[in-house]
């Protein structure tokens, strides 16, 4: 039986944060999708925002495992939790939660992929 791959979300602050300046975002993303072991990458706008809360209600019932790129741990934790308690799982088993701030193309992909390795996938 094969490992079910996770999804990988990315949020990018309304796309002017200068956190991701020094990322092109777009070249990420579609690096990540196509080369790293995930079901799917895209990047949602601020999902720190009510509508943020709104997609994340409706696409957590998936009940899949999620990376999610953005701020700090602590504040997606803060912003996100209410929405996997209300979606039936666990922020801390059921999120995987990665700084992607401050870092290139490359430095971004490193991380996300030492990430998936230490969950046990083959990259």
């Amino acid at each position: 039986m094969s490992q079910e791959l996770p999804g990988f979300i990315m949020c990018v602050c309304t796309g002017k944060c200068p956190g991701f300046q020094a990322m092109d975002i777009w070249d990420f993303i579609n690096q990540v999708r196509i080369e790293l072991p995930v079901e799917y990458a895209f990047i949602h706008p601020q999902l720190c925002e009510e509508d943020g809360d709104r997609f994340l209600a409706d696409f957590l019932k998936a009940h899949r495992k999620v990376i999610i790129g953005a701020c700090a741990p602590n504040m997606q934790r803060k912003m996100f939790k209410d929405a996997f308690k209300e979606a039936g799982l666990n922020i801390e088993e059921d999120a995987v939660m990665l700084d992607i701030r401050d870092m290139t193309n490359d430095q971004a992909f490193e991380v996300v992929e030492k990430k998936l390795e230490e969950m046990g996938y083959e990259v």
